[in-house]
């Protein structure tokens, strides 16, 4: 779609037109986005959303790309993503963590860790940034996201304005929250508890392990591709008591080690990748009557 001149000038110094996406995916895959926007603060985001609506703009929010599939024919509209200023973790209180929604989760298990903050080990061992991992209501080893935050600061895309909402008004699923997708979480507060460093340490290098052990590490996956049905139904059991280990479609394939991650193994192109996830979901439900939701996401157009 073409846009108004004035809106492009307005934005120009962080708006861009087509954007390879697979630069934002760790399966390092997907089309362009037709429009790139890369938030400087949320005043600037507050008013390029109002001027987006005037334009009749489609927008689609990017966080760490951790969990995302872009489609091969890449998202109409624009991707916006938060910069540097989202980005940040400070103590406001006592053992109660501000962060903004662009951080790394492991980045706020290491400053917890290194101001001797205890009970967010577990986000070491989660991908992605604190804004998608509220949203997805992430977790690793009995332990989730809905269990250390306190409130969320948002901005209303229809109201154009921030709120703050509190946990007590957020429900909480597994892997997902009911948040409206009218809502860019900006930052949050999380709730840690009196530690020692030592403790700290000893804690996340524990998950560290456990995680490596059990999950493959430096290939181009975006995790857990289903979400596990039950405590008793691993997805991955799943797949393994349906024979779908050895599954592919082109250079997607099934990791050897943990059989819910798939794996763009060099070439694949997100049509792959995503043929292979309904696949695997068609040979589950044949064999197994479950019928296996989806944890990671998949945007644009097909």
């Amino acid at each position: 779609m073409t846009l108004d001149i004035n809106f492009i000038k307005k934005f120009e110094d962080n708006f861009t037109h087509n954007v390879n996406l697979s630069n934002y995916s760790w399966f390092n895959l997907g089309g362009n986005a037709e429009y790139f926007y890369k938030a400087k603060d949320e005043n600037q985001l507050i008013e390029f959303l109002r001027e987006a609506k005037k334009q009749n703009l489609k927008t689609t929010v990017l966080g760490a790309g951790s969990n995302t599939l872009f489609r091969d024919n890449g998202v109409k509209g624009v991707v916006i993503k938060l910069g540097n200023k989202f980005s940040f973790t400070k103590i406001t209180s006592k053992n109660i963590l501000d962060v903004g929604a662009a951080t790394l989760d492991r980045k706020v298990a290491n400053y917890a860790k290194e101001n001797n903050v205890g009970n967010l080990e577990f986000l070491s061992c989660i991908p992605g940034s604190i804004g998608g991992a509220i949203i997805m209501n992430s977790g690793c080893y009995e332990n989730d996201i809905s269990k250390v935050l306190l409130s969320i600061r948002a901005i209303d895309k229809k109201r154009l304005s921030v709120i703050e909402i509190k946990k007590k008004d957020i429900k909480f699923l597994y892997r997902g929250t009911n948040l409206s997708n009218d809502l860019i979480i900006i930052s949050a507060k999380l709730q840690g508890t009196t530690s020692v460093i030592e403790k700290i340490e000893k804690k996340q290098s524990d998950f560290i392990e456990k995680k490596k052990s059990s999950q493959p590490s430096q290939i181009k996956t975006c995790g857990s591709t289903f979400k596990n049905v039950s405590k008793g139904k691993k997805a991955w059991m799943l797949i393994k008591e349906a024979g779908c280990e050895d599954f592919r479609e082109g250079d997607a394939i099934i990791s050897q080690k943990h059989c819910n991650f798939f794996v763009n193994n060099g070439n694949a192109k997100s049509s792959d990748i995503e043929n292979l996830i309904n696949k695997v979901k068609k040979k589950v439900q044949e064999k197994t009557g479950v019928n296996l939701e989806l944890e990671i996401k998949i945007v644009g157009e097909k």
